[in-house]
């Protein structure tokens, strides 16, 4: 019998720029399938785990893998293949049309001046259907509306053909209806077409929900790995905001609504 290696190992693997550590001593395993969010406070290293995932910043220590093989002797074109990043905040490309953004997620299987081939543009219009932007196919990037723009992002990441999405605070500056749009569009690609998907988020109460495992980070360093439910005790997760929360069971929810504490009645009050 045959074990496949994890989609992901990561072995104590450190990033320093200069004399300052951003990832240090980073270690964790994940399966292919599986939906890992990556929480903690700001300036913690969370992005910086997704570039190094993606090849986007080279580690000064240890070892990343993708499905056994090394990340950093891979080249990016065949890296484009396999794993498509969502940075965070808008994608740029304003003056293009939705549908010339989304066949751009084919560049890794085009040579220079190479035209879309009839596989490149069935790639591409199954993203924009996966996604639900297949009607705003000629509006441009500049015209929609920011839950719009985030789900033509990922279906352009969706056209590079990979089976891994690597997303960077996916919800963020959305409305309560588009974030709810782009999680019920995570969902789906997790549970029902199989994608490995990794999610930096601010947003415990949306994304855990979501979520196979969890990784926190502090100062670069991880406090925790595993099943979101064992995070969810209110001292570990003050130890990590550096903040108090309260747990409330809601209706519905497999897993308690948290809600920070307020430690006192207002700015300037006595």
């Amino acid at each position: 019998m045959v074990i496949e290696p994890p989609i992901f190992h990561v072995g104590e693997a450190s990033v320093r720029i200069g004399a300052q550590t951003i990832i240090d001593g980073l270690s964790f395993d994940l399966k292919a399938g599986e939906f890992l969010c990556i929480l903690g406070p700001n300036g913690a290293g969370k992005s910086t785990c997704l570039k190094v995932l993606v090849g986007l910043t080279a580690v000064a220590e240890g070892e990343v893998l993708l499905s056994g093989v090394p990340v950093a002797t891979t080249s990016r074109r065949e890296l484009a293949t396999k794993v498509s990043y969502v940075p965070q905040g808008d994608p740029g490309g304003f003056a293009f049309t939705v549908r010339s953004f989304v066949e751009m997620g084919r560049y890794p299987y085009l040579g220079p001046w190479q035209p879309l081939s009839l596989a490149d543009r069935e790639a591409v219009e199954q993203a924009m259907r996966t996604t639900e932007v297949h009607h705003l196919a000629d509006r441009l990037i500049g015209s929609l509306s920011g839950g719009e723009r985030q789900r033509t992002v990922i279906a352009a990441a969706l056209a590079q053909g990979g089976r891994v999405l690597l997303l960077d605070e996916p919800t963020s500056f959305l409305d309560y209806r588009h974030q709810l749009q782009v999680l019920e569009l995570l969902e789906h690609l997790h549970q029902e077409q199989g994608y490995t998907i990794i999610a930096v988020t601010h947003d415990l109460n949306s994304t855990l929900g979501l979520a196979d495992r969890a990784l926190a980070l502090v100062a670069g360093r991880s406090v925790f790995f595993g099943p979101p439910g064992e995070l969810l005790d209110d001292r570990r997760l003050e130890q990590i905001f550096d903040c108090p929360f309260s747990m409330v069971d809601a209706p519905g929810l497999d897993i308690p609504v948290l809600v920070p504490k307020r430690s006192r009645v207002g700015r300037g009050r006595p």
